[in-house]
């Protein structure tokens, strides 16, 4: 008896969309292409000239200080200046009275012209007694004792012309001047104040402050570190240019003029390890005054072959050194370990690890670990990044 299998509509579909799906899926995995290596944006290294500075902290200081003494005592009888104005070198400050010391000048004058007299009595005695020796008419003694008169009427003369003298200077010294030109500050006394000859207290200070020095305190290790690297040739002598100096002010406003650097202290502070160096400033508007916190920026020299990578691509291992990842020319991503030496505004200056055409990966690092063949595009800010820097701060 044989058996008949029934095969119900159903059936029929649900065999029909077996077939379609697994033709469906055939096609699929047909179309499938293969896997694009990921695109990275990188950096071709280009050694770079750059000039290298270092940005100091420091005060200003005068550029010459005078404390104004009296040298002869008195009462001050006028002040002749206005505080805080400009002076000229030998403008009278103060006028001190000068009754007693114009005085003392007219009796040393009056005692010269005695003394000149005494002198011409003498010496026409000793021309006569000088002819009448040669006859025997006076004695040999008497014309020694004659010429012996007239040196001593030639020196009492010389004395009573030095007392005179002096005389004059203490009364010029009655108007107290100014020894330097420059900008005098407050008047400790007052007129009809009494006042003595080269007291302790000044009576007024005056400051040259055209042109000023500014100050400022490098460490020994870093002077150091330049003058080596001066002397191996990884940096080069700008020229005479190599002292000029700039200045930014305390609200971070540059100041407009440069300055020169006129020495180093030619001694380490043992306290703080560092060398004080000194520059020198214009300063035809007297912007600058004395005590003012300003930051130097001085120019240690040029490096020729400068590399320069953005700080983007730089990180650090576990063991704290500088790393960046490279693709290589097989476009194969590497780690790099870098030695960097200071920052250039956003860049990192390289000192080993890199070399001319390295190709450094700044963006999609996240999406190529190291080993993955990605595809190298130049980063969108790579015109910016290989621009030639002017000038480098510490």
């Amino acid at each position: 008896m044989k058996t008949q299998m029934q095969v119900t509509p159903g059936i029929v579909v649900l065999l029909v969309l077996i077939l379609v799906i697994s033709g469906c899926g055939k096609d699929t995995n047909a179309s499938v292409s293969p896997r694009k290596p990921p695109e990275v944006g990188i950096m071709v290294v280009q050694p770079q000239k750059v000039t290298l500075t270092t940005e100091l902290p420091g005060r200003t200081a005068a550029h010459l200080i005078a404390e104004v003494r009296p040298q002869v005592g008195g009462i001050i009888q006028k002040r002749l200046f206005v505080e805080g104005s400009d002076v000229k070198e030998g403008q009278i400050l103060y006028q001190i009275d000068p009754a007693r010391y114009r005085e003392a000048y007219h009796r040393a004058t009056a005692t010269l012209a005695e003394a000149r007299a005494n002198l011409t009595t003498v010496r026409l005695r000793e021309e006569r007694y000088r002819e009448l020796v040669k006859i025997n008419a006076v004695s040999r003694q008497d014309y020694d004792d004659t010429k012996a008169a007239l040196k001593q009427a030639e020196a009492k003369v010389e004395a009573a012309r030095a007392d005179q003298e002096t005389a004059r200077i203490n009364l010029d010294y009655t108007g107290v001047k100014a020894p330097i030109s420059g900008r005098i500050g407050r008047s400790a006394v007052t007129t009809g104040a009494l006042v003595t000859a080269s007291q302790a207290a000044p009576l007024a200070v005056i400051q040259q402050l055209d042109p000023i020095y500014v100050d400022v305190t490098q460490s020994s290790a870093e002077m150091l570190r330049m003058k080596l690297n001066l002397a191996s040739g990884m940096l080069k002598s700008s020229g005479p240019e190599q002292a000029r100096v700039r200045l930014v002010l305390e609200d971070g406003t540059p100041y407009p003029l440069p300055g020169r650097l006129r020495f180093s202290e030619v001694s380490v502070e043992e306290s703080t390890g560092s060398v004080t160096l000194r520059n020198m400033f214009p300063n035809p508007d007297k912007l600058l005054l004395p005590g003012m916190f300003v930051r130097a920026v001085l120019e240690e020299g040029i490096n020729e072959n400068a590399i320069l990578v953005p700080q983007r691509g730089v990180t650090r291992n576990p063991g704290g050194e500088a790393i960046v990842m490279v693709a290589s020319a097989e476009n194969t991503v590497e780690q790099r370990v870098i030695k960097v030496s200071r920052t250039v505004g956003d860049r990192w200056l390289v000192t080993e690890g890199l070399a001319a055409g390295d190709r450094i990966i700044l963006e999609g690092i996240q999406k190529a670990p190291v080993g993955t063949v990605v595809t190298p595009v130049l980063f969108r800010g790579e015109s910016e990044l290989t621009t030639p820097a002017l000038a480098a701060n510490r």
